[in-house]
C-alpha cells in the first residue's frame, strides 16, 4: 500500500495526524482538493487500513494517570501457551499502553501510565499473579521529552 500513496495522500494522513477532528471541507482546503475528492481518499485510506482509527489523545496527568513507566520483562519460558496467557494478560489490562516483544537481553517492554508508585506496585502484583514471570524491573519516566503517536510521512 505504501507505494501506491501519492503525496496528497500524505498530506491527508499528516493533516489527520495532528487533527482527527476536523472538518472535511477545513481537511480539503488544507490539502487543497475538493471536498468529494477529499472524503473519497480518506475512506480509501481506511478501507486499506492505512488509517486504523480516529482517536481522541487524553491528557494522562489531568485524569491521575502522571507517571508512566517502562517495564522490563525477561520469561523463563518461551512456549507458546506462555505466550497466549502473556498476551490475554496484556490485552486485559488497560494500564498497558503498549507492549513489545524484544531481541537482545530482554523478552519483553511494557509501557504502562498509573497515577503514582503505589499504583505501579499494584500493577505489578497483579501482572505477576496472572503470568509467570523470571524478571521484572521498571523504569519511572522523569520527564517526557517527545511523546508522539504521530508517524514520519
Amino acid at each position: 500500500m505504501a507505494d501506491i500513496i501519492d503525496e496528497t495522500d500524505r498530506r491527508i494522513l499528516r493533516q489527520l495526524q495532528s487533527d482527527a477532528a476536523q472538518s472535511l471541507d477545513l481537511l480539503a482546503e488544507r490539502v487543497a482538493l475538493s471536498r468529494n475528492a477529499c472524503w473519497r481518499r480518506v475512506r480509501k485510506l481506511e478501507a486499506a487500513g492505512v488509517i486504523r482509527s480516529r482517536v481522541a489523545q487524553l491528557d494522562a496527568t489531568k485524569l491521575d494517570l502522571g507517571l508512566s513507566v517502562l517495564v522490563m520483562i525477561r520469561v523463563g519460558a518461551h512456549d507458546p501457551d506462555w505466550l497466549d496467557r502473556f498476551r490475554a494478560v496484556v490485552a486485559a489490562m488497560p494500564e498497558i499502553q503498549g507492549a513489545h516483544r524484544m531481541t537482545g537481553e530482554l523478552d519483553y517492554v511494557l509501557r504502562i501510565k498509573v497515577r503514582d508508585v503505589s499504583d505501579y506496585d499494584r500493577f505489578y502484583k497483579a501482572l505477576i499473579a496472572r503470568v509467570p514471570i523470571a524478571d521484572v524491573s521498571a523504569s519511572f519516566v522523569m520527564e517526557d521529552i517527545k511523546d508522539t503517536t504521530a508517524l514520519p510521512i
